[in-house]
C-alpha cells in the first residue's frame, strides 16, 4: 500500500481558513439562489478545473481532450492566460507570444495549431467572442474555470493531486483548497492525477472510499507519461530519447508549482542533477538568464544539458538575451497523461456527452 506524505496544514492561520470559508459559501449562495447569474450556451462547454491552488495537471489534461476530440470536432480552448501581460479579449494566432496569451495558453496553441484558443478573464464575453467566429468552435474546453461560475458549463472534470488528497486538506490560507472538499458532488467527472506508477489495487480501493464519490459521478487515475526531449528552439538540436541522459550532466531549470514528480524520473536514467527552481509561471529576467547561464558553464562537464518544462520553453523562446551556445543545449520535457485504467470509458463518456449536447450556435453569429 502506497503512502503520501501527511498534509501540511497552517493550525493557526484556520481562524482565517474559516472567514474563508464564509465568504466562499455565501457567494456560492449567491448563485445558487440566482441572485447572481451564470450564463449557459449552446454548445458543449467543458470545464477542467481543480478545488485547490497549485499544479494538478490541468495544461496537459486539456491536451489529452483537444488530443480525442479534435478528429471529429472543432475545439476551442478558453482560458483567463493567466500571468499574460495583455488585457480584455486576445485570440491566439501563430504569432502570439507568452506576453500575450500566458505561457499555457501559448503551448496549446504551439502544440495544436489547428485549435481555437483565446483569453479572457471575462469567460462569459470569451465564449460569446469565440462562438461569433466564422470557423466558431462546436466544443469549448474551459482551462481552470470551476470557480468562475458565471460560466454554467455542461460538463464539470475536476482534478486531484494524488499527493495532497482533497480529504486531507483545509481551505485557504491554511491549507490549499480554495473550495471545501464537498466542493467535489458538483463534478460529473473526478480525476486523480499524478498517481505512482506503482499504485496497487488496495489503492485505488483506498482513495475510492475516500472519496467517496457519488453515483453519477465517475472517478478515474492518471499519471505523467514522459516522451522525450525537444529542442526550445527549432534547428538546435535533434529530439532525444530520455536513456540519452545517462550519460549527461543535467541542469534542470523549472518555474512550475512542484518539480520533485520531474525530479524523480529524471532520477531513474541519471544521478548528476543540478536544479534552478522558480515560481510557478516565473518570468524570467535577463539576470535569471545570467545565472542559468554562470551555473551551467561552471558544470565540469562537456557532456551536459539544460532540461526545462514545455511550460517554461513557451517563456524562454522570445528572449533575444540567450546565447548561442545555450540555446543549442536548451531542451524540454513535454509530458502526457496516462490513464492507469478506464480509459476507453473515460473516452465514451466525452464523445456521448459531446454528441448529446451539440446543437444550433447560430444565434450567436453577428
Amino acid at each position: 500500500m502506497i503512502k503520501t506524505k501527511p498534509v501540511h496544514i497552517n493550525k493557526w492561520l484556520l481562524p482565517f481558513s474559516w472567514l474563508y470559508g464564509l465568504v466562499v459559501y455565501i457567494r456560492n449562495k449567491f448563485f445558487d439562489l440566482g441572485i447572481l447569474k451564470h450564463e449557459e450556451f449552446d454548445v458543449p462547454v467543458i470545464c477542467i478545473g481543480n478545488i485547490t491552488v497549485g499544479g494538478t495537471g490541468k495544461t496537459p489534461h486539456t491536451e489529452y481532450l483537444i488530443s480525442i476530440l479534435q478528429k471529429k470536432y472543432r475545439v476551442g480552448v478558453l482560458s483567463r492566460g493567466y500571468k499574460r501581460k495583455s488585457s480584455g479579449f486576445v485570440l491566439a494566432t501563430s504569432q502570439s507570444t507568452s506576453n500575450d496569451l500566458g505561457d499555457e495558453s501559448l503551448q496549446i496553441k504551439r502544440k495544436f495549431p489547428q485549435t481555437i484558443v483565446a483569453v479572457d478573464g471575462n469567460r462569459r464575453r470569451g465564449i460569446r467572442r469565440m462562438l461569433a467566429l466564422d470557423d466558431a468552435p462546436e466544443i469549448i474546453l474551459l482551462d481552470d474555470a470551476f470557480q468562475h461560475r458565471y460560466v454554467k458549463p455542461s460538463y464539470t472534470i475536476i482534478l486531484s493531486d494524488f499527493n495532497r488528497p482533497v480529504y486531507e486538506d483545509s481551505l485557504l490560507p491554511a491549507g490549499r483548497l480554495r473550495e471545501p472538499a464537498s466542493a467535489l458532488k458538483n463534478a460529473n467527472m473526478i480525476v486523480i492525477t499524478k498517481c505512482t506508477d506503482d499504485l496497487q489495487p488496495i489503492d485505488f480501493r483506498i482513495i475510492s472510499h475516500d472519496i467517496n464519490a457519488f453515483p453519477y459521478q465517475e472517478l478515474y487515475f492518471t499519471t505523467f507519461a514522459y516522451k522525450g526531449l525537444y529542442p526550445v528552439f527549432d534547428g538546435s538540436g535533434d529530439k532525444l530519447p530520455l536513456d540519452s541522459l545517462e550519460d549527461k550532466h543535467v541542469l534542470l531549470v523549472t518555474g512550475i508549482a512542484s518539480p520533485k514528480m520531474l525530479i524523480k524520473k529524471l532520477s531513474e536514467y541519471t544521478d548528476r542533477i543540478d536544479t534552478i527552481s522558480y515560481p510557478d509561471h516565473y518570468s524570467f529576467k535577463n539576470k535569471d538568464i545570467k545565472h542559468i547561464t554562470n551555473k551551467f558553464n561552471n558544470i565540469p562537464s562537456d557532456n551536459k544539458i539544460i532540461l526545462v518544462t514545455e511550460k517554461d520553453a513557451t517563456r524562454l523562446l522570445f528572449r533575444e538575451d540567450i546565447s548561442d551556445d545555450i540555446k543549442n543545449s536548451l531542451y524540454y520535457l513535454p509530458i502526457e497523461v496516462a490513464f492507469m485504467d478506464k480509459e476507453d470509458n473515460f473516452k465514451e463518456k466525452i464523445y456521448k456527452h459531446v454528441r448529446e449536447n451539440s446543437r444550433n450556435r447560430n444565434i450567436y453569429k453577428k
